[in-house]
Parts: structure tokens; C-alpha cells; sequence
């Protein structure tokens, strides 16, 4: 993000276009193909991420606080898939490039909104396995069910209110000069830098959001994994360590896959310039990867996942042998 544009003169007229223009991939032979890819993305995503939540509602011993976090994600995953791929796909397979104002703010919004609550749950999930391996004794006491549903309800009112705040400076700048938006989406970073008045309020609520969402998250789950390291070293035997800490793989693997090329792309824009087809890839696929990823690590990286995927298994082939009787 550059620095926030100067100040109109005053008797400059506000401009409020009809419309923006997505650029989307630039001169990149058979992008086509990358767009179809993302379709087959947001059926596996789909499909796998309702299938975590039918193993979690049909299993009783998955009702617990860590559950709830893991079916916030599921939420998330979906609904921020479907804020960003089938509008992508809309608008760059069918040539329908040109977006409404409004619905720019809509796109805008949603896609902000349920990136920044992946994170979050992210976060969410770090506190439910600091408590369950630093605090072992008490963390019935104070991990709940009723405890995680406040804390996740107050994190979607938070950011709500924080993404409601950034789209309404966003109608506050005026457009005289260009309406060609360099991303996927209606992006608010490059959109905010076309304005030509001031774009200093926009500008820090951008860098605001952008902490709040993204660095202090990774920040705390990085000092949540440190207070963790420090409790496994308490542990007296090998076995014990190992088997607390294979409660954090699936975890562990979800924070690389999301926070490592969303860290990329941030540092290789403030190292050097970057090609705008390799961040809107980057940034695309950071989007786009880990909602479909993650209902698939949890499927194979969690014992309690794979025991209720095996039981049903067994109690639907149960079924078909009496149905067949």
C-alpha cells in the first residue's frame, strides 16, 4: 500500500463512478485454465467442509468447545468461498469485468469480512489447545461450550463493525481518475489508492485492519506455541510429549498453510515490486486453498474425525447388509 493520496483542491467536484473495472490476470497466456481450476476448488471445498459439519452434528462426543471453533471454521471456509470464487469466475470467464458500484461494496465487504474471521477461528483454536496442554487441569472450567460461543460471537461482532467502518470511508472517496481495480475482487488496498481526495482515513483503517486481522494473530498463536513448547518440556516422558503435542498438528498445519503465503506476498511487496499477476495469484490462492485444505487435514490428522468417519462407515454398511437380508 503507498502512501495516502493528497487532498483535493476545494473546488474539486466529488466523483462517484457507475461502476469499477476488475482487471483480473493481464496478458497471461491460458489463464482461463486457472480460473476453471478454481471451480473444481470451491466443489471440494463445498463438499468437504459440509461433510465436516454433518461428522460433527451426527457424532455427540464431538459436541465439545474445540468442535464449536473447528465448525465456526467450516462456516468461514464456505462463506468466504463463495464471497470470492463464484464471483470471480462470473466476472473473468464471462467477460463480465465491469462491476457496480454497489455491488463492489458488497464484494468488498464480504470477502474482507470472512478473511480476516478465517484468522480469528485460527486464533480461537490456539487458545483451546494452550489451555488444553499449558492448563490441563482447569480447562473444563475454562473452555466451555458456552465460553467459545461469547468469544466467537464477540470476535464476528468486532470484525463486523471494523469492515462496516472501512466500507463506509471507502463511499467517502471520490474516483476522477481511473476505476481500474488491480486484483480479483473489488481489493480494497488498490481500490482505495485510485481515489484522488484524501484516502488518509481509508489508508489507516486499511493498515489497522490488516494488523488487527492478520500480524497480532499471527503474532499470538506464535507466543501461544512458544507458552506450549515451554509445557511439553515439563512432560517426564517422550510418549506423553509427543502424544500432547499431536493434538497441535492440525492445527499447527492450518496456521502454515494460511498465514505462510498471505506473509509471502506482504514481504515480497515491501522487499521488491511485484508482478501484478504473481501477487493477484498469491493472493487468490491464499484465499482460496486453505478453505478446501482444511476440512481435508482435519479428516486425516484428527483421531476423533477419523474414529466417527470409521464408525459411521461401519454403521452404514451394517445397514445396507440388513437392508439386503
Amino acid at each position: 500500500m503507498n502512501s495516502p493520496n493528497s487532498t483535493l483542491a476545494p473546488n474539486a467536484t466529488f466523483v462517484r463512478p457507475q461502476f469499477f473495472y476488475i482487471s483480473g490476470l493481464s496478458n497471461l497466456p491460458n489463464a482461463k485454465y486457472y480460473y476453471i481450476f478454481l471451480c473444481f476448488v470451491y466443489v471440494v471445498t463445498i463438499l468437504g467442509n459440509s461433510f465436516i459439519l454433518f461428522i460433527i452434528y451426527m457424532e455427540r462426543s464431538l459436541h465439545t468447545p474445540k468442535y464449536v471453533a473447528v465448525c465456526n471454521l467450516a462456516i468461514v471456509d464456505v462463506c468466504g468461498s463463495t464471497a470470492i470464487i463464484p464471483k470471480l469466475i462470473d466476472t473473468f470467464l464471462f467477460d463480465s469485468q465491469f462491476i457496480r458500484y454497489e455491488a463492489c461494496l458488497a464484494n468488498m465487504y464480504f470477502v474482507l469480512f470472512f478473511s480476516a474471521m478465517q484468522s480469528l477461528t485460527l486464533v480461537v483454536l490456539a487458545y483451546d489447545r494452550f489451555v488444553a496442554i499449558c492448563f490441563p487441569l482447569r480447562y473444563h472450567t475454562i473452555i466451555t461450550s458456552t465460553s467459545m460461543v461469547v468469544i466467537l460471537a464477540v470476535m464476528w461482532a468486532i470484525k463486523a463493525i471494523m469492515v462496516i467502518t472501512a466500507t463506509l470511508l471507502f463511499t467517502r472517496l471520490s474516483f476522477c481518475r481511473s476505476i481500474v481495480i488491480t486484483s480479483y475482487f473489488c481489493d480494497y488496498g488498490p481500490a482505495i489508492l485510485l481515489a484522488c481526495n484524501d484516502n488518509s482515513p481509508s489508508f489507516i483503517m486499511g493498515i489497522l485492519g490488516t494488523t488487527l486481522s492478520f500480524v497480532a494473530p499471527v503474532a499470538v498463536i506464535a507466543l501461544s506455541y512458544v507458552c506450549i513448547i515451554f509445557a511439553l518440556l515439563k512432560i517426564a516422558t517422550q510418549e506423553g510429549r509427543l502424544k500432547a503435542m499431536q493434538t497441535c498438528t492440525s492445527h499447527l498445519i492450518l496456521v502454515a498453510i494460511f498465514y505462510f503465503p498471505i506473509c509471502a506476498t506482504y514481504i515480497s511487496t515491501l522487499s521488491s515490486t511485484i508482478h501484478p499477476n504473481a501477487r493477484i495469484i498469491n493472493t487468490s490462492l491464499a484465499c482460496v486453498i486453505p478453505p478446501m485444505l482444511n476440512p481435508i487435514i482435519y479428516s486425516l490428522k484428527t483421531e476423533e474425525i477419523m474414529s466417527t468417519i470409521k464408525k459411521l462407515y461401519k454403521k452404514s454398511n451394517k445397514l445396507n447388509s440388513y437392508g439386503t437380508e
